[in-house]
């Protein structure tokens, strides 16, 4: 990039070209996708995948058959997700297939029918997903016109300007929503491209405390990365 002008799709082509086309999301499902978020802590992606994988094989990923599995049977699939917490991982998949069958007879797609805020109201009072994985939820399988945004992506965006930071994360994470809204991906599988390219610059590149500036295809138009540029120390927000 030669100017300082950043708009959201030309972050995005240029994340495309240097890390490729995103994989796209596991699931379209949103009670899967509440799962993908439950099975595993602090883990990579792959093994995630493996944890879901043998939710999938061992017990079902239908509400059902997360209600009625045995407790011993989860933990043990929780702790193919990590070791951290596996015994309340496994609770909380419990009881969000309980929350289904109890509130959306047995389909969490309902929820998806609902108007934006009120869908993410309801699926953000799911164990481990708040307000940020309830709105990934809402992209990856429905139709809502968001950018999803981890922590690492709003990291990306705050670093170009093109989103406020401060100490309240909440906020920030709302901030950068409005922020984007007008810019956000016209379909849903581009919606769900930019959460994971901007989550992966933020993991290989833009890091939290080590940015490679140098290696950022965003360098020229970003304030950190032009500092690192000038030899100074940049803000590292």
């Amino acid at each position: 990039m030669s100017d300082r002008r950043l708009s959201l799709s030309r972050v995005l082509r240029a994340l495309r070209a240097r890390y490729g086309e995103p994989r796209p999301p596991v699931s379209t499902d949103p009670f899967q996708l509440i799962l993908w978020e439950q099975v595993a802590y602090l883990a990579p992606d792959e093994r995630r995948q493996e944890a879901f994988e043998a939710l999938r094989t061992r017990v079902g990923l239908a509400p059902a058959g997360i209600a009625a599995a045995p407790a011993a049977t989860l933990a043990a699939v929780a702790r193919i997700g990590g070791a951290i917490a596996a015994g309340s991982r496994a609770g909380r998949m419990r009881r969000s297939a309980q929350m289904v069958l109890a509130r959306w007879h047995g389909d969490l797609r309902g929820a998806l029918a609902l108007p934006t805020e009120k869908a993410r109201r309801a699926l953000a009072a799911f164990p481990m997903i708040g307000e940020p994985g309830a709105d990934k939820i809402l992209v990856f399988a429905g139709t809502a016109p968001l950018v999803p945004l981890d922590s690492n992506g709003l990291r990306v965006l705050q670093r170009l300007g093109m989103a406020p930071a401060s100490a309240d994360y909440r906020r920030d994470y709302r901030a950068a929503r409005e922020a984007l809204a007008a810019q956000a991906p016209r379909t849903r599988r581009a919606r769900s491209a930019a959460y994971f390219l901007l989550r992966e610059h933020g993991q290989r590149t833009c890091r939290r405390s080590v940015p490679q500036c140098t290696l950022c295809p965003l360098q020229r138009g970003c304030p950190t990365g032009r500092a690192v540029r000038r030899g100074e120390a940049p803000s590292l927000a």
